[in-house]
This record gives structure tokens, sequence and C-alpha cells, in this order.
């Protein structure tokens, strides 16, 4: 029996949106049969920041026993999904400050031939979503990852309409840090599709 994919779902989420794309996404890839990790990349905002954002403060809290990633999560996955909400068009310091400590894997060679996607989301409508999974991807690019977006690959996305990856519009107020039935559905295909491409990668280097 082959092995199955290990997946690495690695983000960074302030207010609790990027925990609930990572909450679809776990299951989805699971269900066909992926090993998952979860990391959420470690706080860089000073406690007065926090502490000033209620939900931001609570989110901190509820998600303390999310372990931080390091450099031998990524060694170990086949696939990774990164994840950050867009600040001011790019990823998030927090995910940018783990990615670059990866330069030792990167000089190895050890972060190429994996397959890897992103997710965002944003506080306007227009503000950021494709930049942000483009930044991302910048990164990925000189790793020699491959990457496997969403494309317009199911139904779901012509609905959503972002084929560079899950995106959500995560809207100031009392559901900040909820998302929809329309993003929940993007997850699940996103992650469902970067297992599948992983697998297929996977069983193809090792022939």
């Amino acid at each position: 029996m082959s092995q199955p994919v290990k997946l690495a779902v690695i983000y960074y989420s302030s207010t609790g949106t990027g925990t609930a794309i990572v909450n679809e996404m776990v299951p989805a890839a699971e269900a066909v049969g992926a090993e998952v990790r979860v990391r959420k990349a470690a706080e860089l905002a000073p406690q007065a920041a926090i502490d000033a954002n209620p939900i931001w403060a609570a989110h901190h809290t509820d998600t303390s026993d999310v372990p931080a990633p390091t450099a031998e999560d990524i060694d170990w996955a086949d696939a990774v999904i990164f994840g950050s909400p867009t600040r001011f068009g790019n990823m998030a310091a927090q995910l940018k400050q783990y990615i670059d400590t990866l330069s030792p894997l990167w000089l190895q060679g050890k972060l190429a031939d994996k397959v890897y996607s992103g997710f965002t989301s944003t506080g306007t409508r227009h503000g950021g979503h494709e930049s942000t999974l483009l930044a991302i991807y910048n990164s990925v690019y000189h790793f020699g990852g491959i990457i496997v977006p969403p494309g317009y690959t199911d139904p779901i996305k012509f609905v959503d309409g972002n084929p560079y990856g899950t995106s959500h519009h995560a809207e100031f107020g009392p559901s900040l840090g909820t998302i929809d039935e329309d993003t929940r559905n993007a997850a699940r295909h996103q992650a469902k599709r970067v297992v599948q491409i992983a697998a297929a990668v996977k069983k193809g280097l090792s022939a």
C-alpha cells in the first residue's frame, strides 16, 4: 500500500477567519487519505495591540495550543498549504517571518518538488485577495515548488470566483472570524485537490 500524502497546513490568523478555513480543509484532506499537520505561525504583534482588539485577543487565547511551525514540518510534508490574511496586499509578517527561516532547507534543495497552495482573507471585498496569494506563490517559485491552485476545476469556483486559492471577505463586525458556505466549499475543494495532485506527484517521483 502506498504511503499517504503528508500535508502541512501552515497559516497565520489574528481574528479567526484563517482558522475557520483551516477547520474546513483538514477534514476534507483527511477524507481523501492525507496525514495532516496544522501549524499556526508565531505571533509577532505586541500584546498591547492584541489586547486592544477583543476578537484578536480571544482568538489568540483560543489557538494558544496550536504549535508554531518549524523547518521540520515543511521538510516532512509532501504538500503545503500556506494561509495568511492580507496585509496591505501582501502576506502577514508572521507567516513571512516563518518562510524567511527556511533558507537552510532551500539551500539543500529540500523545498523543491513539493506541492504548494495558498488561501487568504481580507477586510474589504477587493483588498488584496489575489495579490496576497500571488505574494505567497512568489516564494514557492524560489523553492522550486509545484503550485497547485484550485483554478476553475469545480463548480464552486465559479461561485467564489477566485482561481488562485480560497479567499474570504472578512467583514468587520460581529461575524468577523466566521466564514460562509461558499468559502467552506471552496476550502474543502482546494484541500482535496492539493492532496490528489500531491499523491500523483509523489507516486511519479518514486517511480
